[in-house]
């Protein structure tokens, strides 16, 4: 869910004292990135469209997995001052000229298993791989792991979700228990990553499975959950834990300088001027089998992003922008 977390960085910022705050908090460390590489003008975020893959991955020190439970494209366009976010199911199966088809959510995993022998990161290979699968030049990667996500909902006191069905699961090996009971509540860190991650039950009785499609529209859910609360009062006087709690659990390639430029362009940004486009697709175990037609219309969308249309797209399509 780390992915999102970015996201929310950028859509939030609707009250005046945000952009000050994060800006200083960006210049004193507490949002650096590593990178501190120059960003020469005409690439600056305040002119330029810019694209990020965002990765959610289900690494705890328990298991040591890295697989990408989430994953996302996003497009951010500093004219029209609207971001588009696709989310691939982690199940879908990448048939790709030089890659070995596999699930999506196995080749963050794959590709840090051989960085040592391949010397090139494993986000550079995600970022070259899907800028071909989704067929745009895709700029930066952010990753967030589930420790991430946990931190930044407590920071902000929980989020309050209608749960939509009873969700139980539990496995010893890493300390999972889901308990999740249906209907409005307030949900913490863990049972908000709880409520994300649920796919299947083993308790008894058992409650409904769900699948990528289910995942993927509560992540939607809660992004948006997020980006409201985030714009309360409390959002305000607990931003620096978030923050602080995204900034020990990502790890980006986008560059100091160029976070300072998206803070400064997207502040303003709040959740209608965010169009989220789920795929789908269908399930044959082990692999989704994505809608041909929604990827290309997905694909269009971040064209259109980066073309400065978002603004006219997401006024036609109204009914799309918050699922």
């Amino acid at each position: 869910m780390k992915l999102v977390l970015s996201v929310v960085i950028l859509a939030v910022l609707s009250v005046g004292g945000y952009a000050g705050y994060l800006y200083f908090e960006a210049e004193n460390g507490v949002l650096n990135t590593g990178n501190n590489n120059p960003v020469p003008p005409e690439k600056s975020a305040k002119v330029k469209p810019v694209t990020m893959l965002l990765l959610g991955t289900d690494y705890r020190p328990k298991t040591g997995t890295h697989l990408s439970d989430v994953i996302m494209v996003t497009a951010f366009n500093p004219d029209t001052k609207t971001v588009t976010v696709v989310s691939l199911p982690r199940d879908t199966k990448i048939e790709l000229k030089g890659y070995k088809s596999n699930k999506a959510n196995a080749y963050y995993p794959i590709f840090l298993s051989k960085e040592k022998e391949s010397g090139v990161k494993a986000t550079d290979e995600m970022k070259t791989m899907m800028s071909k699968y989704m067929d745009i030049p895709i700029d930066y990667v952010t990753v967030l792991n589930f420790q991430g996500f946990r931190d930044a909902v407590d920071a902000l006191g929980g989020v309050d979700i209608n749960v939509d069905a009873d969700m139980c699961y539990r496995d010893t090996a890493d300390g999972t228990n889901i308990n999740l009971k249906k209907g409005e509540q307030k949900l913490d860190g863990t049972k908000a990553l709880d409520y994300v991650r649920y796919r299947k039950s083993n308790c008894r009785p058992k409650t409904k499975a769900s699948d990528d499609f289910d995942r993927n529209r509560r992540q939607n859910e809660v992004l948006h959950a997020l980006i409201d609360k985030m714009q309360t009062f409390k959002g305000v006087t607990s931003l620096g834990g978030v923050l602080k709690a995204m900034d020990k659990n990502m790890e980006t390639d986008i560059e100091n300088d160029q976070l300072k430029n998206m803070i400064a362009t997207y502040w303003k940004v709040n959740k209608e001027d965010v169009k989220f486009m789920p795929i789908t697709g269908t399930w044959r175990s082990p692999y989704v089998y994505v809608n041909d037609e929604e990827l290309d219309k997905a694909k269009q969308a971040l064209k259109d992003e980066m073309a400065g249309k978002g603004k006219l797209v997401q006024a036609d399509g109204a009914e799309n922008a918050n699922p």
